[in-house]
C-alpha cells in the first residue's frame, strides 16, 4: 500500500525581488521535490518556479489551476496525485497561501481526505506590517477589503476605529492598490485625529515604506500609494 503525498502549502515573494532574499532555501528544495502545483495563475507560476529552480523541467511540470472561476467540485481532483503518493504544493500569487490568498478549500479538502498539511515559512504582509507598526500583537483582526460604495466605508471605518478602542486590537485592512489614495484621504476625514494609523506599502521591496501617525498627521504626510500593495492599521487607545 502506497503512501499518501503532502499538500505543501508555498509561499511566494510579495513582488520581484530575488526569491532567496525573503524565503528559506526549505522553498526551493519543496518545489525542485514537487511536479504537481495549484495555481492561481499559471504564467506567474511557471515564472516564479522558474526563478527559484532553474533547473527544473518546464515540460514536467503538472498545474492545475485555483481562481474565482474554478468551481468548488473542481477541488478534490487537485488532490488526486496525494492519493497516489505524489506531493502536491499549493503556491500562492504573493505571499502566503490561504491567508487573504485563495487555497483554504484546498486545504479543507486536505484535511478531510486525510492528507498531511505542510505550511512553508516566507513572508506575509498582513503580520510583517504588524510587526513594524507598533500597535497591539496581542490582539489584531484582518478585515480583508473595506465597502467600495462611498458612505458605506466610512461607516465601516468609523465601526473598526470604534472596536479597536473598546477591545484594545489592531484592525487590519487593504485596498484595490488604484484605490489606495482615496482610502488614506478617506481615512484621515473619517478617523478622530489622534487614532494611529499605519501605513505599510511594497514591503520587503526596494521601495519599502511603513510608517505610524497620528490620523490628524497624515493630512500634512503626503505619500504616493498608487498602484502599489499596500496594509493599512488603525488603533484607537
Amino acid at each position: 500500500m502506497h503512501t499518501t503525498g503532502n499538500l505543501y502549502l508555498i509561499p511566494t515573494t510579495l513582488g520581484d525581488n530575488e526569491p532567496l532574499d525573503v524565503l528559506p532555501i526549505t522553498v526551493k528544495n519543496t518545489i525542485e521535490s514537487i511536479d504537481y502545483f495549484i495555481v492561481e495563475n499559471q504564467k506567474t507560476a511557471r515564472r516564479f518556479i522558474k526563478k527559484i529552480a532553474p533547473n527544473k523541467s518546464q515540460p514536467s511540470l503538472n498545474l492545475f489551476v485555483l481562481n474565482k472561476h474554478t468551481e468548488l467540485t473542481e477541488l478534490p481532483e487537485f488532490l488526486t496525485p496525494c492519493l497516489h503518493g505524489k506531493n502536491v504544493g499549493l503556491l500562492s500569487e504573493a505571499g502566503c497561501p490561504g491567508v487573504a490568498d485563495p487555497g483554504a478549500d484546498v486545504v479543507k479538502i486536505a484535511h478531510q481526505k486525510n492528507i498531511k498539511v505542510v505550511p512553508l515559512v516566507g513572508p506575509s504582509s498582513i503580520l510583517l506590517a504588524l510587526m513594524s507598526s507598533g500597535m497591539n500583537g496581542q490582539s489584531f483582526a484582518f478585515n480583508g477589503y473595506l465597502p467600495i460604495d462611498k458612505n458605506e466605508r466610512k461607516q465601516e471605518l468609523k465601526r473598526l476605529e470604534r472596536l479597536s478602542f473598546d477591545q484594545n486590537q489592531s484592525q487590519i485592512f487593504i485596498e484595490t492598490p488604484y484605490r489606495n489614495n482615496k482610502m488614506l484621504e478617506d481615512i484621515t476625514a473619517v478617523l478622530s485625529d489622534n487614532t494611529s494609523v499605519c501605513v505599510a506599502c511594497d514591503i520587503t521591496l526596494q521601495s519599502e515604506f511603513i510608517k505610524t501617525l497620528p490620523a490628524g498627521n497624515w493630512k500634512k504626510n503626503k505619500v504616493d500609494l498608487h498602484k502599489r500593495p499596500t496594509i493599512f492599521i488603525i488603533h484607537k487607545s
